[in-house]
């Protein structure tokens, strides 16, 4: 191979493994397994034009116009001329599907789901840095400049990523350009050999002086790689280095620090049909009544029209008392409730979820205190994975009488929660007055527009529903009358600010369920939304618009037959403590509210979905088999394992021999998982005895230890007695016993364990088996065959 060539396939790999780095933005990886063949074909383009040989300029025209087809190949052959030649038609849908990419980017959380717009970025965005790369590094000869776009990939894909595995990715990247490096100075060095070289050199023997220079070029690349992984966790001190996190804008502390406006909702509709609706907080609280025991988590007081986001704040130490929210009279009955609230080792949220309002908060760790919405936020990396807190809030009671005499708010206050952006639809407005007329106060009117949402105006909660993206998403959600907990608290919102109400939106959990122990979970499913509206004198209020979700708050109930309103001269009736009926499949607002960033909002942009299913099927074949059979060779002891783990432990038959092998199948998962992670089985002792070295060697805790013991003791019934008693509960046993192994061992034994697990040699134990089986066979053919065919045995 030719120095050029070598150094045009590695442009090619550093391209693709600066790229790695986007990974973790998409829920999919399939885009990357799409790129490949298309990074492929623009470095063989170049790697043509340069052997004809073309020009500089042309070999890059050519380069360009290849991508473009691909381009146009991939996203948009329905609107290319013949199917591959870009037109008029083609620049307005890429034009779009760019647009509808750029809404989703700041719609959807990371990882956000892999839609066309998004696509199109991710592969046209890599696709020009390659040909940048290809173009300085191979046709320029220059490699060192060729590292800028490199850098850029990278730091885009390091600026908006939230993962631990940023430093993986720098090392791939890192190691791509260092590879791109060594390739150009090798190509450059045997130029010098060939010229400066001296005497004709022997066939097959190696350049003189060639071997140490790259050897030591080499160890250089190294040497400055580890420097550059480890330095910055030496010197915590030196803050927004290459690995730093992206804090998405917070401030570093101190009283001039802020919060940027970042998006904090979540992609709802991709995580509220999720089976997997785990436990994300756990509550201990003084109040038997949970219908108003929201935990909020921030307000959202910007509106554009497309969305709703928390402006830039100031933050500030966390005070000892939090003063008493903006508005809230004396006159207005409270109370006091006290609430620990205690968050799963796998929710990490940069946001504190609080009953509002909160008046002290008790905590460990960096935090940093939002005056306006009196929110607490993590500070330098701070989540809240593991925490446990405690809040004293205050259990506001107004009646509706006090809130229909609310008096106007400040003015500065109104100017800014009263603001709607010109692009907002005028049905938008002329539905809120429709929906309100014939009210006289602005509280009346809140009470309106909540049972029209709610009760009144025939809406049903979907969350499959499309209602567009852009600013006429909110109308297309009044017309079809479809939506979600975000839909309903935007619109409504954005209706009362029509009316000059100020109003703002919400973001955290509705009340979760009441637990045997005295507990209150809160699961994924429980993520909700909700408007706030604000009366001077009461401060800010919450309202429910969204059917079958959250509770209605009692003083916007109806104590009179037939009337929509509360009466004003009594004072607010509780709703009832029992939670609602847990959220089907398709409720709640978002599951897994991992740092947080963007919703699926009714005013978020959008554009017309195009099906790519009939152009795909015949380009990607071989590239998506290729990359199938490159991942199966490493992987396969994984998915091995994975394999007998799911179908040792996986149900049985409801018989007693069922029963049996259901049992010996666990005790040989158990066994296996305790080799994977460094215990080998030693099959002369009994099971009991081998119970014992399993928890001696893996220093098991009490409970890992019992679920062994229950094991081993369930697999001597099984052997030993004469009418074995059945065991029920022998696949979660050894599941805890894994778990237990695991957290005992280093990273390393851990890995070790997922990628190449020891057990797995029982898979070619198995194969060399019925290898030999089968050749024994064969071998006793052959004689039978030989014989003459009247002879007989």
């Amino acid at each position: 191979m030719s120095g050029r060539a070598r150094l045009a396939l590695c442009a090619a790999a550093a391209t693709l493994m600066a790229s790695c780095a986007l990974l973790p933005l998409v829920a999919k990886p399939t885009w990357l397994l799409q790129l490949v063949p298309l990074v492929a074909v623009q470095t063989g383009v170049g790697a043509a034009a340069r052997r004809v040989p073309l020009g500089r300029a042309l070999t890059l025209v050519a380069q360009l116009v290849v991508t473009l087809v691909l381009l146009t190949l991939m996203c948009a052959r329905q609107h290319a001329i013949a199917g591959l030649i870009p037109g008029p038609d083609t620049v307005r849908y890429v034009a779009e599907l760019l647009r509808q990419g750029t809404d989703d980017i700041s719609r959807y959380a990371i990882p956000a789901p892999l839609t066309d717009g998004i696509r199109l970025m991710l592969i046209g965005g890599v696709l020009l840095i390659g040909l940048l790369v290809d173009t300085l590094a191979v046709t320029f000869r220059s490699a060192a400049p060729a590292g800028l776009p490199l850098l850029a990939l990278y730091s885009v894909a390091a600026g908006l990523s939230d993962g631990g595995a940023d430093w993986l990715w720098f090392l791939v990247a890192a190691a791509g350009y260092l590879m791109l490096l060594l390739a150009e100075g090798r190509d450059r060095l045997a130029q010098w050999g060939r010229v400066f070289g001296g005497a004709p050199r022997a066939p097959g023997a190696p350049r003189a002086g060639e071997a140490t220079p790259l050897r030591t070029g080499r160890r250089i690349g190294a040497v400055a790689l580890g420097v550059a992984l480890v330095v910055p966790l030496a010197l915590p001190s030196l803050d927004g280095g290459l690995l730093d996190d992206a804090r998405a804008g917070m401030g570093a502390g101190g009283d001039g620090s802020t919060i940027s406006a970042v998006n904090p909702l979540v992609a709802l509709r991709d995580n509220l049909n999720t089976n997997d609706d785990r436990q994300v907080l756990s509550l201990r609280t003084s109040t038997n009544d949970l219908s108003d025991l929201y935990l909020r988590i921030v307000s959202l007081d910007e509106f554009d029209g497309t969305t709703w986001k928390p402006a830039q704040r100031h933050v500030t130490d966390v005070p000892d008392r939090l003063p008493t929210p903006a508005g809230l009279g004396d006159d207005v009955r409270r109370g006091t409730i006290r609430t620990t609230v205690t968050a799963a080792d796998t929710y990490a949220q940069d946001w504190l979820p609080m009953p509002y309002p909160p008046s002290r908060v008790r905590l460990s760790g960096r935090w940093r205190y939002e005056p306006v919405g009196m929110t607490l936020v993590g500070d330098h990396g701070q989540t809240t994975r593991g925490e446990t807190y405690e809040v004293t809030s205050l259990d506001v009671e107004p009646t509706a009488k006090q809130l229909a005499a609310a008096p106007r708010p400040p003015a500065a206050l109104w100017d800014e929660y009263t603001k709607v952006p010109s692009s907002l639809p005028p049905v938008v407005a002329r539905t809120a007055k429709e929906i309100t007329e014939g009210t006289s106060s602005h509280y009346e009117e809140a009470v309106k527009l909540q049972d029209y949402f709610a009760v009144t105006g025939g809406f049903q909660y979907d969350t499959q529903v499309e209602v567009g993206q852009g600013p006429h998403a909110l109308a297309n959600f009044l017309e079809k009358k479809q939506g979600f907990c975000v839909h309903f608290s935007f619109a409504m919102a954005a209706m009362a600010r029509t009316l000059g109400i100020p109003a703002r939106v919400a973001v955290g959990f509705a009340p979760g369920t009441p637990q045997a122990d005295g507990t209150v979970a809160v699961s994924q499913r429980d993520a909700h939304a909700w408007p706030e509206l604000y009366f001077e004198g009461v401060g800010w209020t919450r309202f429910e618009p969204t059917p079958t979700r959250g509770t209605t708050p009692s003083y916007t109930q109806s104590d009179t037959p037939g009337s929509s309103l509360p009466e004003e001269a009594l004072p607010p009736r509780r709703a009832s403590s029992a939670p609602s009926a847990a959220a089907s499949p398709s409720e709640g607002c978002a599951g897994g509210l991992r740092r947080i960033r963007s919703c699926d909002s009714p005013s978020a942009a959008a554009v017309p979905h195009y099906d790519h299913a009939d152009t795909d099927w015949w380009v990607w074949p071989a590239a998506g088999a290729g990359a199938l059979l490159v991942l199966a060779v490493p992987l396969s002891p994984l998915l091995w394992r994975r394999r007998m783990r799911a179908l040792r432990l996986g149900g049985h038959a409801r018989t007693a021999q069922g029963s049996a092998a259901h049992t010996l199948a666990a005790w040989q998962e158990l066994t296996d998982s305790a080799w994977d992670h460094g215990i080998p089985p030693d099959g002369s002792l009994t099971p009991r005895k081998a119970a014992d070295r399993i928890v001696r060697l893996g220093r098991l805790d009490p409970a890992a230890g019992a679920a062994v013991h229950r094991v081993a003791d369930a697999v001597e019934q099984v052997l030993y007695a004469p009418r074995p008693r059945p065991a029920a509960g022998a696949a979660g046993d050894v599941r805890r016993a894994v778990e237990g192994l695991r957290a005992v061992v280093s990273t390393g034994t851990r890995l070790r364990a997922l990628f190449l697990p020891r057990s797995s040699v029982r898979a070619w134990w198995a194969v060399s088996a019925r290898w030999s089986a089968l050749r024994a066979r064969a071998a006793a053919a052959r004689p039978a065959l030989r014989r003459p065919s009247g002879q007989e045995s």
